[in-house]
């Protein structure tokens, strides 16, 4: 469904030259499958997605999503794709219904199919009682309800969650995250990052760690913790950070 290989980004900086945001990112993430990317901030997550939904060219390497090549097939990929973030704007002089039937037409979904693809997802996602409210008058939980219900409208059959839960308070992160697993139920392949471990070890089916451009270590949880002989999740995250922090750094002194 979505296969990385190699994948580079790097930027020129007048003070700085090159800046290398991934350094040679691989792998595959499929059908049914909640694929986590956990690092902290600056780790080129956000990178490695923006790259798979068209909006960054890469440097070097390659990347697909359901058969279509990000960089020569970039308006297929993106009807291939839902994109949901913390920063996700609203409209505020639109309503939810307004704003998740404007995404829909952006799509080239016919009427009639639009309003019965609408009205399943507003009972999905329990957003009948907010059909009417403007985006200046919802709370944080109804924006991203209506930021999950556009990325969804055109049923793709991959997701993409960047960051979805920052600054959301405990229930509002909680219902997403049982969006996001009810999605993956319905056979979604879902690219999801985050920072925080708990998200991770509930959430997801196979995880890479990254960490400055690079994935240091990549598989289903338990497969991890037994190649590292560590259980906890937090400790071989720091672990790995630090022996690649003191590699970098003995690198730079050769």
């Amino acid at each position: 469904m979505i296969h990385v290989r190699d994948l580079t980004k790097h930027y020129a900086d007048l003070q700085k030259g090159r800046i290398d945001a991934l350094g040679g990112v691989s792998f595959d993430a499929m059908p049914g499958q909640i694929y986590g990317l956990l690092g902290p901030n600056g780790a080129g997550k956000t990178t490695v997605l923006r790259i798979l939904s068209t909006i960054l060219r890469p440097s070097g390497g390659s990347a697909s999503v359901n058969g279509y090549e990000v960089l020569t097939q970039a308006s297929q990929v993106r009807h291939q794709i839902g994109f949901v973030s913390a920063n996700t704007a609203v409209y505020d002089r639109m309503t939810a219904w307004e704003m998740v039937e404007y995404f829909g037409r952006l799509y080239g979904i016919e009427d009639e199919p639009l309003r019965e693809r609408m009205d399943d997802v507003f009972a999905r996602l329990q957003m009948d009682e907010i059909r009417d409210v403007l985006g200046a008058k919802m709370s944080t939980g109804m924006r991203q309800k209506v930021s999950i219900a556009r990325a969804i409208v055109h049923d793709p059959p991959v997701l993409i969650f960047d960051e979805a839960t920052n600054g959301l308070d405990v229930l509002v992160a909680r219902s997403l995250l049982k969006t996001v697993s009810e999605l993956r139920d319905h056979g979604k392949c879902i690219v999801f990052s985050t920072h925080i471990m708990r998200e991770a070890e509930k959430l997801c089916d196979r995880i890479a760690i990254m960490h400055h451009g690079h994935i240091l270590a990549e598989g289903p949880l338990d497969e991890l913790r037994d190649r590292h002989e560590q259980h906890d999740l937090e400790e071989l995250f720091f672990r790995l950070i630090s022996d690649h922090g003191s590699g970098v750094a003995a690198g730079a002194s050769w």
